[in-house]
């Protein structure tokens, strides 16, 4: 599938793009609103000790890989079961699993748990209580004893602190004591005094030196809260406009995927460019879709307004003479390749703008089998081609129905025979078409469809050139190639494909309005004085541009709903 196919399918189903991104959107939205506020709360802890004056490259090391060991330890059953019994909490620790993270930075022996939680307070206190349970749980942590002796060893330096500070105090006292003495016996007595207590000075000393050392000796795998955590005042979460971005950018990516898928699985015809890359023939023109209630809204050449539709109409035309440049087309035959693909409205638009630049024009309705081209002009369908078979002495120049002066005229079917097919095969068929030829510039023939019957291939030996209608999104790749093979093996020269009902996105050969009525429009707008009695532009037109006479014998009842290859009164519009 090439980039051009991909780009043409996104605009063309760019409704399902934006409608796909606005319910995403708008469902992230709701439920993202819907959602309960979260918060997070961090404790941070150190491994190891930083009061070691002189640490080697080798005690970071060990501080940084023991950091990696307890952050997995802090996610795993004991620490958390354990932290849920502590507070009491009837969790499955799971769930608190689910809550909790740890992160660690590779350059420190840090840890950082955080908690998430929707209440603010009990994320505090969750993430301090895993820390402290991590303090206590791990393998190089100070457990219950551990802390009573510490806290022992803190007493004791308090106590010999105290003994040393009073035994100072005592030997100052000495001293003013000695500066007093009047007897030698006195003085002696003092300095014996000072050197005992210097000795347990100098003891007191020794054991807070050695109390002291132990309690800063390194410990490596020993851990210690450095920031508690706090309890958070601004909630992270839900993120509405990311979470609705996301949603959006989602919507926007399955949209274009299952465009694509659909592009890849529909095999049909849809653009300008697939007729051409796929037939490999001319393409005479892109017609877009035709509103109307009934077939005779589908004859928009005639009107005397400017209508884009009828413009492409006359794209074809010029398109046509073009394609016709050397070798001579008296007679053409529009078919498709089966119903409902518009090949009798492109037949009757057709005949009314070459009429309108000039030509004698005769429409046929050679479909016997549905015809149609009555219900698109209103005619009377009592007498037509088939009476031309059944009544030799019948003249076909009585059987025309002038439509447009002396421009167009339509032969209509007539009364639908039971052996169309024999009739179209007959010699005197051969000897109308050369009648008809006689009186006009140009035969058109509105043909069955080439695969539904085998009336179009016989009428394609009787023609100069076959125009092809393929209808966008309908008519089908397979389908279209096999109607060119079998137009090609019986000699038929295809002179090129219109493509009908081709969406505007893709085929934007007319966007421009360049009918004169839109300065007009403006000018009235501006004045807002327009001419109630002002005549209507004829422009868009060439040649004459009468109007259809209608006759005033109805159609008769007794035929069928007609249906040609655009199908039944219920088919498919354009």
């Amino acid at each position: 599938m090439e980039l051009s196919q991909i780009s043409s399918a996104l605009r063309r189903w760019w409704w399902i793009i934006a409608a796909s991104v606005l319910v995403a959107a708008a469902t992230s939205y709701f439920v993202t609103r819907a959602m309960p506020y979260t918060y997070q709360s961090q404790t941070t802890l150190l491994v190891g000790s930083v009061t070691n004056p002189n640490p080697s490259q080798n005690d970071f090391m060990l501080g940084q890989t023991l950091a990696q060991v307890y952050a997995s330890l802090a996610l795993r059953e004991p620490v958390l079961r354990g932290t849920l019994e502590a507070l009491n909490l009837d969790w499955d620790w799971q769930a608190l699993r689910e809550q909790v993270n740890t992160r660690t930075d590779l350059k420190s022996p840090l840890i950082e748990i955080s908690v998430v939680d929707t209440d603010p307070q009990r994320a505090k206190v969750l993430a301090d209580e895993i820390a402290r349970q991590l303090i206590l749980q791990g393998p190089g942590g100070t457990d219950a004893v551990k802390a009573m002796d510490r806290e022992f060893a803190m007493q004791q330096l308090a106590s010999l602190k105290a003994r040393i500070e009073n035994g100072e105090a005592e030997l100052r006292q000495l001293d003013e004591e000695i500066a007093k003495a009047t007897s030698r016996r006195e003085i002696e007595d003092a300095r014996q005094r000072q050197i005992a207590i210097n000795t347990q000075i100098a003891t007191w000393q020794g054991n807070y030196a050695q109390i002291q050392a132990n309690l800063l000796k390194d410990v490596p795998n020993s851990l210690t809260v450095i920031e508690p955590a706090a309890v958070p005042t601004v909630p992270i979460g839900p993120k509405l406009a990311q979470n609705v971005l996301l949603a959006a950018i989602a919507g926007l990516l399955l949209a274009v995927a299952a465009i694509v898928l659909l592009e890849l699985i529909d095999d049909t015809i849809k653009t300008s460019d697939d007729a051409r890359r796929l037939l490999g023939l001319p393409l005479l023109g892109s017609v877009t879709y035709i509103g109307g209630s009934g077939y005779a809204d589908r004859l928009v050449t005639t009107s005397p307004q400017y209508s884009r539709v009828a413009e492409a109409y006359r794209v074809l035309r010029t398109n046509l003479q073009f394609s016709a440049v050397g070798h001579s087309v008296r007679t053409l035959m529009v078919t498709s390749s089966k119903p409902k693909e518009g090949k009798s409205t492109t037949a009757a638009n057709l005949a009314a703008v070459i009429a309108q630049s000039g030509k004698r024009v005769i429409l046929v309705d050679a479909d016997l089998r549905r015809p149609v081209q009555h219900q698109i002009f209103e005619l009377d369908n009592e007498e037509g081609l088939t009476t031309a078979f059944l009544e030799d002495q019948v003249s076909v120049e009585k059987l025309l129905k002038p439509v447009m002066a002396d421009s167009l005229s339509v032969l209509p079917s007539g009364p639908i025979p039971y052996n169309p097919s024999e009739l179209l095969d007959s010699e005197r068929m051969l000897r109308i078409l050369e009648e008809l030829k006689g009186k006009a510039d140009l035969v058109i023939l509105d043909s069955p469809p080439v695969l539904s019957v085998a009336d179009a291939t016989i009428l394609t030996a009787r023609v100069d050139g076959v125009v092809l209608v393929v209808d966008s999104g309908y008519t089908r790749r397979g389908t279209a190639k096999r109607v060119k093979e079998t137009l090609q093996r019986i000699g038929a020269t295809i002179v090129g494909v219109v493509l009908n009902r081709a969406p505007v996105q893709g085929d934007a050969d007319y966007d421009y309005d360049y009918s004169p009525e839109s300065d007009t429009k403006k000018k009235r707008k501006k004045s807002k004085a327009a001419k109630a009695s002002s005549e209507p532009s004829t422009a868009g037109t060439t040649g004459s541009a009468l109007k259809p006479v209608k006759l005033t014998k109805p159609i008769l009842k007794a035929n069928p709903p007609a249906s040609n290859g655009t199908g039944a009164t219920t088919e498919r519009a354009g």
